[in-house]
C-alpha cells in the first residue's frame, strides 16, 4: 500500500432525484454539480443511472454511446465548468461495435476530458422470494476490467453498486496505491437495510482507505425503489458523513493523512502471510 500523502480533497456526493426525462436529468445533475463546485468540492459524483429509470426495461430504450452520445458530452462540459474531477455515476451504455449494452461509468478531469471508464464488472442478478427479483443480464453485459483513474490527490478505484460486494477490486486498487474506492450505487429497499452501510464498512475497514457510494434519491413512484443514504466512510471503518433517502449532496472533506496514520496503528500492510495465500493484486491478469 502506498504511504505518500496526496493534495487536499473535498468530496461531494450527489444524491439525485431521477426521472424518465434524460434532459431534465441531465439539467439537474448540471446545477447540483455546479452548485457542489461552488462550495468548494473539487471531487463530485453522480449516482448509478443518473440520467434515466432504473431497470432492465429501461436500459435499451436509454442507452447512448460514450464516444459522442449527448450525456456524456453535459458531463464533459459539467466537469469543466465546475473546475472539478467528476465520476459521472452511470448511464446505460449501447457499445458502437457489438450493439451490446452496459451499465457503464465515465470519469473526468476539471478540463472535461474523459480520464476513465467502468463498465460494471458484476451484474445485479437477485432474486429474494417474496420481496425483489432483478436481473441485469436480461439486457445488460458485464465489463471486463478493473478501473483505477489517476488524479491530482491520488488515486482512486470506482466501481459501480454490486461490484461493492465482492472484495477483490477494493483489495487490487488498495494495494495498488489508492486512497479511494468510490461507487455509484442504487441498493434496493429490500437489501440496501441490511448491507450498504455494512458493505461500504467492510471494504473501508479491510483495505484502510475511504470508501464513498452516491445513490439516487429514492421515488416511491417508481418501478424501482432506491435505498439512498449516500455516505462517506474513513478508512478506520467510520461513517464520516451520510444523508437519507431524499435529493441531497453529502460533503466531506478528506483528510488523507489518516490513511498513513491508520496504516501505521494497525499494520495490515506489513503481517499479511502471502506464504500461506496469494497476494490478489499480483495474480489478476
Amino acid at each position: 500500500m502506498a504511504s505518500s500523502v496526496p493534495k487536499a480533497c473535498k468530496l461531494a456526493l450527489i444524491q439525485l432525484a431521477v426521472t424518465a426525462d434524460k434532459e431534465a436529468n441531465l439539467g439537474n445533475a448540471r446545477s447540483h454539480v455546479l452548485e457542489a463546485a461552488s462550495r468548494g468540492a473539487n471531487l463530485i459524483v453522480l449516482p448509478e443511472c443518473f440520467n434515466s429509470p432504473y431497470g432492465t426495461g429501461y436500459f435499451p430504450e436509454y442507452a447512448e454511446s460514450i464516444k459522442d452520445g449527448p450525456s456524456v458530452k453535459a458531463l464533459s462540459a459539467m466537469a469543466k465548468d465546475a473546475k472539478a474531477y467528476l465520476i459521472g455515476g452511470s448511464i446505460p451504455e449501447r457499445d458502437a461495435t457489438d450493439g451490446k449494452i452496459y451499465n457503464t461509468c465515465t470519469i473526468y478531469n476539471p478540463d472535461g476530458e474523459m480520464i476513465g471508464t467502468h463498465r460494471k464488472v458484476h451484474l445485479f442478478n437477485i432474486d429474494v422470494p417474496g420481496k425483489i427479483r432483478f436481473q441485469e443480464s436480461e439486457t445488460l453485459s458485464p465489463g471486463n476490467k478493473l478501473t483505477q483513474v489517476d488524479t491530482d490527490f491520488g488515486k482512486i478505484g470506482v466501481g459501480i453498486c454490486y461490484d461493492m460486494r465482492f472484495p477483490e477490486p477494493a483489495m487490487i486498487a488498495a494495494r495498488e496505491g489508492c486512497f479511494a474506492m468510490i461507487y455509484p450505487g442504487a441498493f434496493n429497499t429490500t437489501t440496501g437495510p441490511l448491507h450498504w452501510e455494512l458493505l461500504q464498512r467492510a471494504r473501508a475497514l479491510d483495505n484502510q482507505m475511504f470508501v464513498a457510494t452516491c445513490s439516487p434519491a429514492r421515488d416511491m413512484s417508481a418501478s424501482y425503489h432506491a435505498w439512498g443514504h449516500s455516505s462517506v466512510v474513513g478508512p478506520a471503518g467510520d461513517v464520516i458523513q451520510t444523508t437519507e433517502e431524499k435529493q441531497d449532496i453529502v460533503y466531506a472533506d478528506l483528510d488523507l493523512s489518516k490513511i498513513a496514520e491508520f496504516r501505521q496503528n494497525i499494520p495490515l500492510g506489513d503481517q499479511r502471510r502471502f506464504d500461506l495465500y496469494a497476494d490478489i493484486s499480483k495474480v489478476n491478469p
